[in-house]
């Protein structure tokens, strides 16, 4: 693996032109063995399968040289960036559990997030039927109300999965380039069936007289293949394909595999498509019982609802579940051209998708926090009052979006408001080596960057939530230091943070030798050899050799000895003094003397 407009106008008689009715019916009734929806059934819960891959995201300003140092120390070697961002992919490199490596690495407070990369499995099951001609999902969550104001045209939905059929006759009209982040390369072609039946969901043609309708039938689609040909993503080829998504164009991305809402490496690349003014949307899972997975403003995951909007016996709940749709016998588009009804929340989450393109079609202000709350706060309550971890916000309710989107419909106003921006930590004291700095900024509408400066000096940028850096104290003079971050908008608005006052202390190196001295004195019966040494911090010993041999060793800077004639044969021999400092430093000086 490695890193990777048609417009339809529509009226009311022709939004009711393209219901399946009996022709459909019968063409999917006669082609049933050869076009029906089937793939294998698989065991789906939120749990994943490790693969002793780690995925960390470092603090703005860590060098590759301290981001090596902190591998070697946790028994890991960096491998390289993911689509050149700030999220890295590293391998195992020793005998430490994986646990004991991510523990290292957390601990060593130089990263943002620190997980073990995961493989993922498609968010659905095999419920067909072959008969199946009426797409009831449509009108239960109001999709005529929608189209009569809006169809999708002019957003583009990036469909990450296992590729997309683009010759299926209900998908061709729709699609644009995408990416293989797989095996890195433009092959899209759907490799396993799955993601031809999401995107159709999302956004199948509509009115040309064949199959049914996407929920957002004007939107474009780009497939963008994730998984390898089992249908089995990673959580790593997830954040690839919304990096990708985020820089060519896609403003709703949708990912219909279990278990990717708990990823903190799919929540920050979803953050930077939110930063561009996009939002995710992915499947709360096919396991049929309550997850303990934390809820994520990063993330839209989605429940699935049966025909009597009763919970899906299959859907995944908790506290993570933002809202539900409709995932039972979903009619939707099949890899060869065909068509078949499937179930799962792999089907409930792009439809949700189609939803965000609507509203963004409607109103291209609105920022991605407003796409969320105009998706959330029209839905149908479900179940208890209120939102619940079964039904979240309640029911995908798109005519309502729509509206909503459009009594928004201002034109964008002009931003004067700067952002705010203040360091959370450290506040004080003194530090040294590695210094973890955080930084919390918010904005009217949105922060774009965050800038780290000590002294007036710039350290490091951050793009994305938490903005976090991590600065090398080393590089300044012990003493006193000013501390201050800048926050930007999209608008180029910017505030400084009160400045942090911080005493940098760091023990300094010493490099520097001592200075040798060497004298000799000679009296009638021998020769006193006086040697001594000077040093920037201190002497710790010296010796001396004659021609070649030590005949002395002494601790301290000064060293005297005493050589009678009488032992001595005539001739010329080399003294030799040397010194060593208390960092290990050493020098030496050499004299000669005739006898």
């Amino acid at each position: 693996m490695t890193a990777l407009d048609h417009h339809h106008l529509v009226s009311h008689n022709c939004r009711d032109s393209y219901q399946v009715g009996a022709a459909p019916l019968l063409l999917v009734g006669a082609l049933a063995s050869a076009l029906m929806f089937m793939y294998a059934e698989k065991a789906h819960s939120a749990t994943f399968e490790p693969t002793g891959y780690l995925l960390v995201q470092p603090r703005a300003g860590l060098s590759d040289k301290d981001m090596d140092r902190a591998m070697k120390i946790a028994s890991a070697r960096r491998m390289g960036r993911i689509n050149n961002h700030n999220l890295q992919l590293v391998e195992m490199a020793g005998v430490a559990s994986t646990d004991a490596v991510i523990k290292k690495l957390r601990a060593s407070k130089l990263f943002k997030m620190v997980e073990e990369d995961a493989r993922v499995v498609v968010a659905a099951t095999t419920v067909t039927d072959p008969y199946y001609a009426s797409s009831w999902h449509l009108p239960e969550i109001n999709a005529p109300l929608a189209w009569d104001f809006n169809n999708g045209s002019g957003t583009v939905i990036a469909i990450l999965d296992t590729g997309v059929d683009s010759t299926h006759p209900d998908l061709a009209p729709n699609i644009v380039p995408g990416w293989n982040v797989y095996d890195n390369n433009a092959d899209t072609a759907d490799v396993y069936g799955h993601g031809t039946a999401v995107a159709g969901t999302a956004a199948a043609a509509a009115n040309d007289g064949i199959g049914s309708a996407g929920l957002a039938w004007g939107a474009k689609i780009m497939p963008i293949r994730i998984s390898d040909t089992n249908g089995y993503a990673y959580f790593s080829t997830v954040a690839q394909g919304i990096y990708w998504a985020a820089d060519h164009g896609a403003r709703v991305v949708n990912v219909s595999f279990n278990g990717v809402a708990g990823s903190a490496t799919v929540q920050a690349a979803a953050d930077y498509l939110r930063a561009k003014g996009g939002v995710v949307v992915v499947a709360a899972g096919n396991s049929g019982a309550e997850e303990a997975i934390a809820p994520s403003a990063s993330l839209l995951a989605v429940s699935a609802t049966d025909r009597g909007d009763i919970k899906a016996g299959f859907t995944s709940t908790g506290a993570y579940v933002d809202l539900a749709a409709p995932g039972v016998g979903i009619l939707t588009t099949t890899r060869g051209g065909g068509y078949g009804s499937a179930s799962g929340t792999s089907f409930a989450s792009p439809l949700v998708a189609g939803a965000a393109a609507l509203a963004i079609s409607a109103n291209p202000a609105l920022t991605a926090d407003q796409v969320d709350a105009v998706i959330l706060t029209t839905a149908r309550d479900l179940g208890a009052a209120g939102y619940d971890t079964t039904f979240g916000s309640g029911l995908l309710n798109a005519g309502a979006i729509v509206t909503a989107a459009l009594s928004q419909k201002v034109s964008a106003p002009i931003d004067a408001q700067a952002p705010s921006v203040a360091i959370s930590s450290p506040l004080g004291g003194t530090v040294s080596g590695l210094v973890p700095v955080n930084v919390s900024a918010s904005d009217n509408v949105g922060v774009a960057s965050v800038d780290l400066y000590v002294n007036g000096k710039k350290i490091a940028t951050d793009n994305a939530v938490p903005f976090s850096f991590s600065w090398d104290s080393s590089t300044f003079a012990n003493g006193a230091v000013s501390v201050v971050a800048y926050a930007y908008d999209a608008a180029g608005n910017s505030k400084a943070s009160a400045p942090v006052a911080l005493t940098v202390s760091n023990i300094v190196a010493d490099t520097v030798a001592p200075v040798v001295s060497l004298s000799t004195t000679t009296s009638g019966y021998g020769i006193r050899i006086n040697a001594s040494a000077t040093d920037n911090v201190k002497v710790s010993s010296m010796s001396l050799a004659i021609d070649g041999k030590t005949v002395a060793n002494v601790t301290g800077s000064s060293l005297v000895y005493g050589v009678r004639l009488r032992y001595f044969p005539a001739g010329t021999h080399t003294l030799t003094a040397s010194a060593t400092d208390t960092a290990g430093n050493k020098s030496s000086k050499s004299i000669s003397i005739n006898l």
